[in-house]
């Protein structure tokens, strides 16, 4: 059975009356609702109120308790753009009234906010750089939180499930506010080496795994500026890599802990079998095995139904042996607001192993784009399935058919 989940933000909701049912009408299963979540200028084509929605700053879109976060040294924004503090919860009983369960949809490690007003705690590179977007996990000041944060998420906002994002490091690749860094035409390679961390807990970690860190910023220096004739070597590279790999399993480990006082929420997590990865795809590759307590693995398709197909076939190896695999699946440009488009990429991926969709966005899209949406959800339930052929053509209806 294909399932169906569609990402929306609270604001697309509240206000909206008919909001619930224009989203439940796309025939999705459930919904990821933004909880915690980075600054984003957003579109709201349908709102009554509103075409725009200015999120400055990353925030918690339900209360800010005092008696929770009082010493506390990272405390989560509140968004001052909403006109309750409660928002998520708002949206939350308004799609469960039309039938749609709920999950969290928490951003962990992407913060500017925070990572601004305490820069000791966020990434910052060989150079001395500092990715204030991007707290760093190796402190446990910033495990603490996104424990804390999904810990109020769950005892507040009582969802259905949490999905996760940014469960891991952050690195170079931001795509921040005017953006200006892809002229230095900085290869794969040079990427991974200016994602490592050299903040004061990271060091810590490097000399715990018996690498000199001095010697190791020093060699990370010389191989970006220098290319491939200066590349840090293989072993150290490797040591490097599960300094890394470890250091996103604790941050899952708190985050998962968190989860005690309600064990029964589903988990999913926005996952990458890649050592290397930063990012909103946090590296699941561990040293433990699968983590059972993790029941979708979400694998990006960002970029297409090729990326998806192998990024699903890097994660299946890595879940567990009841974990499903969901793959993260924009409709909005460059992807073309065409139903056979969708379902053509939509099958590649299910094709490929893929259990659930995940739509991204709801709230963002045409209504054009909705209505390819809904149709080319129809079409792949309708379409026997052939598991392990991702290159399947879609059994996508002719137009002159479609409602």
């Amino acid at each position: 059975m294909v399932t169906a989940t569609a990402y929306l933000y609270p604001w697309d909701v509240v206000g909206d009356p008919a909001a619930a049912e224009r989203v439940a009408a796309l025939g999705v299963d459930s919904v990821a609702l933004a909880a915690a979540y980075h600054s984003v200028r957003a579109a709201t084509p349908f709102h009554p109120r509103h075409r725009m929605v200015d999120a400055h700053h990353a925030a918690l879109y339900l209360p800010v308790r005092e008696k929770v976060w009082a010493g506390a040294r990272l405390v989560p924004g509140t968004p001052g753009w909403m006109t309750r503090d409660d928002s998520f919860t708002a949206a939350r009983d308004a799609l469960r009234a039309v039938g749609l369960p709920v999950h969290a949809w928490t951003v962990l490690t992407h913060n500017t906010r925070l990572g601004r007003a305490h820069p000791e705690l966020s990434v910052h590179n060989a150079f001395g750089d500092r990715y204030p977007y991007a707290l760093c996990p190796a402190s446990a000041q910033v495990r603490e939180y996104c424990a804390t944060l999904v810990g109020e998420i769950l005892d507040q906002g009582r969802p259905d499930g949490l999905v996760l994002e940014a469960c891991g490091p952050l690195g170079l690749g931001h795509g921040g506010h005017h953006e200006k860094t892809d002229g230095a035409d900085w290869d794969a390679a040079r990427d991974r080496l200016l994602s490592l961390c050299f903040c004061v807990a990271c060091l810590g970690r490097y000399r715990d795994a018996g690498l000199d860190a001095n010697r190791l910023r020093d060699q990370v220096r010389a191989a970006v500026d220098g290319g491939a004739s200066a590349a840090v070597d293989a072993q150290t590279m490797a040591a490097v890599a599960r300094v890394r790999t470890r250091l996103a399993a604790d941050l899952r480990r708190a985050v998962l802990d968190a989860r005690a006082s309600r064990p029964t929420v589903t988990v999913a997590l926005h996952a990458s079998a890649d050592p290397w990865a930063t990012g909103p795809f946090a590296t699941l590759v561990a040293d433990t095995g699968p983590d059972p307590e993790l029941d979708v693995l979400v694998a990006s398709a960002w970029t297409g139904a090729r990326q998806g197909v192998a990024n699903l076939a890097a994660l299946r190896d890595l879940a567990g042996p009841t974990a499903r695999l969901g793959a993260y699946l924009p409709v909005l440009p460059p992807r073309p607001g065409d139903a056979r488009a969708l379902a053509d990429e939509w099958a590649a991926c299910l094709d490929a192993g893929a259990d659930e969709l995940h739509l991204y966005h709801a709230g963002l899209a045409s209504r054009a784009r909705l209505t390819a949406v809904g149709e080319a959800l129809s079409a792949v339930r309708a379409a026997p399935r052939d598991p392990g052929h991702a290159a399947a053509e879609s059994r996508m209806p002719s137009p002159s058919s479609c409602t």
